[in-house]
Formats: structure tokens, C-alpha cells, sequence
């Protein structure tokens, strides 16, 4: 997987890679009505259940997107896909707070821009 552009967690002993895709992004905006409404979505939920079932979503969605990107290059041994409930199944409480951390980081690498400046040409640069 592009590590450039994911984070790993370890969900019930096995490796997933988070991974924010154009598709995440469509979800997550479709849900919050973008990503810059999420982070304060997570924050003011009205209830610890609410809180949960946010963030279990969410790692949920970013975790299956790495798989469905295997998927589409591996197509002829394809992997299941996380559900919430594996996701609820296989955690607890403190654990998602630590995924925290992996689905900002994830969030971040998904939407860092690389900015790379020109060398200025000869002709721009003053000589004297």
C-alpha cells in the first residue's frame, strides 16, 4: 500500500493500513458535509454511544478502503471487507481512542499537498 498516504493500526492482532481515498472523501462528505465539519462532528457528539459509533464508522470506512484498493489490483483472491460490528467486536473503548491518532494521520497524508517551487530561469534572475 502507499504508506505516503496511510496510517497503520492493528484491529484483533491483524495489520490494516487506513487509507483516505476520493471515495472516503465522497462518504465522509455525504455524512458531515465535508471534511472540515468531521473533526468538530467527532468533538461535540451529544453522547459517549454517539462518539463511538462515529469513530468506529469511520475506521471502519478508512480501513476498508485499503482493502478494496487490494481488491481491485488482487481481484482473483479477494478479501472481506470490515463491518462495523467486526470493528466493535475486536476493540474496546481505549483502543479507538488511540485510533484517534491513526485517522488523523491518515486524514492528513490523504489530503497533504506536496509543493514543489521552480528553478528561476536565467533570464529572471538579475546579473550585475
Amino acid at each position: 500500500m502507499d504508506t505516503d498516504r496511510s496510517a497503520s493500526i492493528v484491529i484483533g492482532g491483524q495489520p490494516y493500513e487506513l487509507i483516505l481515498t476520493t471515495r472516503a472523501t465522497k462518504e465522509i462528505a455525504r455524512r458531515y458535509g465535508g471534511l472540515e465539519n468531521l473533526g468538530e462532528k467527532l468533538m461535540k457528539s451529544e453522547n459517549f454511544e454517539l462518539a463511538l459509533d462515529e469513530v468506529v464508522w469511520l475506521l471502519t470506512l478508512l480501513a476498508n478502503q485499503a482493502i478494496l484498493v487490494r481488491n481491485l489490483k488482487n481481484k482473483e483472491v479477494p478479501e472481506s471487507l470490515l463491518t462495523e460490528a467486526d470493528v466493535e467486536l475486536l476493540t474496546s473503548p481505549l483502543d479507538l481512542a488511540a485510533y484517534k491518532e491513526a485517522i488523523t494521520e491518515a486524514m492528513f497524508r490523504g489530503t497533504k499537498r506536496n509543493i514543489e517551487s521552480e528553478e528561476e530561469s536565467l533570464k529572471n534572475v538579475a546579473v550585475g
